[in-house]
């Protein structure tokens, strides 16, 4: 395990011999297991133990394995918690059941161990994506300009016009609800960034309003500001015991409501920058996981990266150096369509499948082949389910320096290229390989390279070539191959590159940008 701490496992199957079969190969692989020989057992582990990934058979005899899933998704506690199910059959129908009921993916019996534990190994590291998954929208709202949201309930409508036409003057988007029931219906369907109510309405007054917001997990929190014509303590105080932000006097007038609305949203704002800023820390702290700090060290070869995520904001790209032994070492690079957030969580998945994969093949193979190794991670995440879906492209070069040879395959990506130091030639070398996850075969060849000595190859990801400038042109790959046929021997490729890209863009960039220069020394 590449954690010091071990991560715990529970098996639930009637079957003994199964569970002890499944238990041996994780217990020998540093994984805590418990056991459990039905669904009752199961739930009262899963109260009192801190499990990682469940291993669930189907057909058991008190309850079956899908809605024994279900009733688990059903605690908050579960939401993201890896589950798998073991089963004989394996049909489409089988995995869209698996899916509907919640589950992560399939195991078949009779079960390969090498793909059971890279299931479970790539499966626990996602874990930690699908945690913070579902703060993506309030992330991608946290970027975006987005103009305030404002909810008026009052039954006024007189009234309710003049304070909508001041708050959307002062460049608010306001709706206008003339009761609390249909105050609560938008509230849900639009998810306001401040409500405004009245007291004094007919039937369902502004307090059971606001009781009845705090009964919604999305609502509750939502600022809040009573507007009424009553202005006695009581009143008042009541409503602070209610949780609300603010409270305004109808005989204020519209200014000072629109003044305590901005002074509210102008909190809110300094709220979210804070959450940005945390979580642009964090996101420091684990980028060595999806882009190594520092270039690897490797005899024979100078190999250097150049990483910009866009705006700042870590994206899809990702990197990695995977040393085989003292002769062979493995360059990877990888990009997730998308930008931002959204797109950063699953490269830092995926980067932990290619780790996972390599290791298994390294432990097969009867000698490292990029092709190899690429199959492995497309057979690793065309069978998951769920990361199947996201469309990924991979390079893989194995370099050996003993030969001086470099073999080169990829998944769906962009052509790497060629310099000749000798002739000066630049050369694109493109693989037909598919993208990951789009067929179990992905038709992945190695292409090798003779490398001698001041030749170097080049690989990107579509951020630099799709970049443009102030006139809205390319950079493209055209203006890549030229700037690579005017560099000498002498030159340093990845200075000289970097130069021309940020001179091209002015420094303002697209996408993620990432560069790989492996050059024989």
């Amino acid at each position: 395990m590449p954690n010091d701490v071990k991560k715990s496992i529970l098996i639930i199957d009637d079957d003994v011999t199964i569970r002890k079969l499944l238990s041996h190969h994780l217990k020998n692989n540093n994984y805590v297991v418990h056991e459990s020989e039905g669904p009752s057992k199961a739930f009262e582990l899963l109260k009192e133990k801190q499990v990682d990934l469940v291993l669930c058979d189907v057909t058991m005899d008190e309850m079956d394995g899908f809605t024994f899933c279900k009733k688990v998704r059903e605690n908050e506690n579960y939401r993201v918690l890896p589950f798998v199910f073991v089963t004989a059959k394996n049909s489409m129908e089988d995995k869209s059941k698996a899916l509907e009921a919640g589950g992560d993916d399939i195991i078949t019996k009779p079960f390969d161990v090498n793909e059971l534990l890279l299931k479970v190994q790539t499966l626990i590291r996602r874990t930690e994506i699908y945690k913070v998954y579902g703060t993506k929208k309030n992330l991608e709202q946290s970027f975006s300009e987005a103009v305030p949201k404002i909810l008026l309930v009052d039954d006024d409508i007189t009234l309710s016009k003049l304070f909508q036409y001041n708050l959307t003057k002062a460049g608010f988007e306001c709706q206008v609800a003339n009761s609390a029931e249909q105050g609560l219906k938008l509230a849900k369907s639009s998810l306001p960034d401040i409500i405004i109510s009245d007291i004094m309405m007919p039937y369902i007054d502004g307090f059971q309003f606001r009781k009845m917001l705090l009964t919604d997990n999305d609502l509750k929190s939502v600022p809040f500001i009573f507007l009424t014509s009553k202005g006695e303590e009581n009143d008042i105080l009541d409503g602070y015991d209610l949780g609300i932000t603010d409270y305004v006097l109808k005989t204020a007038g519209p200014r000072v409501v629109v003044a305590k609305v901005s002074a509210i949203i102008k909190s809110l704002g300094k709220e979210r920058q804070k959450i940005v800023s945390e979580l642009h820390s964090a996101a420091d702290s684990l980028r060595a996981k999806v882009v190594p700090d520092n270039n690897p060290k490797f005899e024979g070869f100078e190999i250097r990266h150049w990483h910009v995520p866009f705006h700042g904001i870590p994206g899809g790209d990702f990197i990695d150096y995977f040393t085989m032994d003292e002769k062979n070492i493995s360059v990877i690079l990888g990009d997730v369509m998308g930008k931002k957030w959204g797109a950063w969580y699953f490269a830092f998945a995926y980067a932990g499948y290619v780790r996972s994969a390599m290791r298994v093949a390294l432990q097969t193979a009867a000698e490292f082949s990029p092709h190899e190794i690429l199959q492995q991670v497309n057979k690793s995440v065309y069978q998951d389910a769920k990361v199947s879906e996201v469309f990924a492209t991979l390079s893989v070069v194995t370099l050996n320096n003993d030969t001086k040879i470099a073999k080169y395959t990829g998944a769906g990506d962009l052509p790497i290229i060629y310099k000749n130091n000798s002739d000066g030639s630049v050369q694109k070398i493109k693989s037909n390989g598919l993208l990951l996850g789009f067929a179990e075969h992905g038709n992945y060849e190695d292409i090798s390279i003779k490398l001698n000595f001041g030749d170097f190859l080049i690989c990107v990801t579509d951020g630099i070539i799709e970049s443009r400038n102030s006139a809205g042109e390319q950079f493209g790959s055209y203006r890549l191959m030229e700037i690579l046929k005017n560099i000498n021997s002498e030159d340093d490729p990845m200075d000289i590159l970097k130069r021309e890209f940020e001179t091209f863009t002015d420094n303002k960039f697209e996408d993620d940008i990432s560069l790989i220069v492996i050059k024989a020394k």
